[in-house]
């Protein structure tokens, strides 16, 4: 009874894990070669990975080790490494698991560089956070990258399934039937450690009961994966920004509307509405960016919950509007020139003249004033002379 579930149901063996089979498999065939290297384990923080290393450790029959960098100490690695030079010489493996290695600055994992490369230590290493942004380059090519994935409600559910007979053990009065494991599924929105303990909250409350659906659905806080610093923050934002770019609506909605949910800085997505107006839609419709600018204001105006329709009411304008990158094209265009010819000279016509001596000089003389020709329209060259064939905006 004291044991919590998620304790019980932890996997023992690899064959237990519930997903993540592009993992797995090449995990075994190194296992059953009898040589591990190191690895890198990235992803969200309930897939575990901490589980997977104590899995292989026990099957290689390796020494152990796990640290957490967020409260370890230097001194802690020193100690795990004088250990691991002896089992070396032993020939006795040690794995060493780091968990949350990039809270650690770059110079902090040199450290661990030249036992890693000797194959002193065989290196386990646990990141939510992308790799590539905090991990030192050298460290990450000696290690072979996982990525953990977030599980499908389906995957959930034939776990649970097959755990059933554990769980009756702990809690034999409890019925659960297939809806209910279902509904679970679904709640846990992919995270193996909240189902369990929302099953077993829902145990707990309803003891010696049939679990049924109202139940679980009235005593489960349903929790929206969103960090609002790192990678799922991207990777959302940018989905919001592509659906919008590709006239996807509904897509459009359904990512403004999980943002919402995970209380983003409003500000934030209007910005990125602003630059999509002129960067994705541009000339094709010159409306957008006043309609972009306008949602920003009324979010600063009347915030939450009222700015949600400014917000709706901007995207689904920005995702039915036709598109255009002309402008975007130009930018790079004209970027790209300049860094090549950078100070080209203006043509001697176009030139200000501001002391006898230039218009000695002849400037601006032979200029065309514009509004002297049918309709406002005359052929002059503009663009320096290495340029002047040139077209920017097409």
């Amino acid at each position: 009874m004291l044991e919590p579930l998620s304790s019980l149901l932890r996997p023992q063996k690899i064959e237990d894990f519930a997903g993540q089979k592009d993992i797995l498999l090449p995990i075994s065939s190194f296992l059953d070669s009898k040589y591990i290297p190191s690895m890198l384990f990235w992803g969200p923080a309930w897939t575990w990975k901490t589980t997977l290393a104590r899995i292989i450790a026990k099957k290689m029959d390796a020494q152990f080790r796990e640290l957490s960098w967020v409260i370890s100490k230097k001194e802690d690695l020193v100690e795990i490494i004088k250990q691991a030079k002896i089992n070396f010489s032993f020939a006795k493996a040690s794995i060493v698991f780091l968990d949350e290695i990039h809270r650690r600055n770059k110079a902090q994992q040199d450290t661990l560089l030249p036992f890693v490369e000797k194959w002193i230590i065989t290196l386990i290493w646990a990141s939510t956070e992308n790799p590539w942004f905090y991990i030192n380059n050298a460290l990450l090519s000696r290690c072979r990258t996982f990525v953990f994935k977030q599980l499908e409600p389906e995957e959930i559910f034939d776990f649970l399934k097959k755990n059933l007979e554990k769980i009756y053990q702990k809690y034999p009065e409890i019925q659960i039937n297939d809806e209910v494991l279902t509904l679970i599924s679904k709640l846990a929105n992919g995270d193996l450690r909240t189902w369990i303990n929302i099953l077993e909250a829902n145990i707990l409350y309803k003891w010696k009961w049939k679990l049924n659906l109202d139940d679980v659905q009235k005593n489960t806080q349903k929790n929206i994966y969103y960090d609002r610093d790192g990678d799922e923050h991207y990777n959302v934002i940018s989905a919001f920004i592509k659906s919008m770019r590709g006239s996807d609506v509904d897509a459009t909605a359904y990512r403004l509307q999980r943002m919402i949910k995970a209380w983003e800085d409003p500000l934030f997505i209007a910005r990125r509405m602003i630059i999509l107006a002129s960067e994705d839609i541009g000339l094709a419709n010159s409306n957008a960016l006043l309609i972009a600018n306008q949602a920003f204001d009324a979010v600063q105006k009347v915030w939450f919950p009222e700015a949600e329709f400014a917000l709706f009411h901007a995207a689904i304008y920005l995702a039915k509007s036709a598109k255009s990158n002309a402008v975007y094209k130009s930018i790079l265009d004209t970027r790209k020139a300049v860094e090549e010819f950078w100070n080209l000279e203006v043509p001697i016509h176009l030139r200000n003249s501001t002391s006898k001596l230039t218009e000695e000089l002849w400037y601006w003389a032979e200029y065309k004033y514009p509004h002297d020709y049918k309709d406002s329209k005359v052929e002059q060259q503009y663009l320096p002379d290495k340029l002047k064939w040139k077209k920017f905006f097409e």
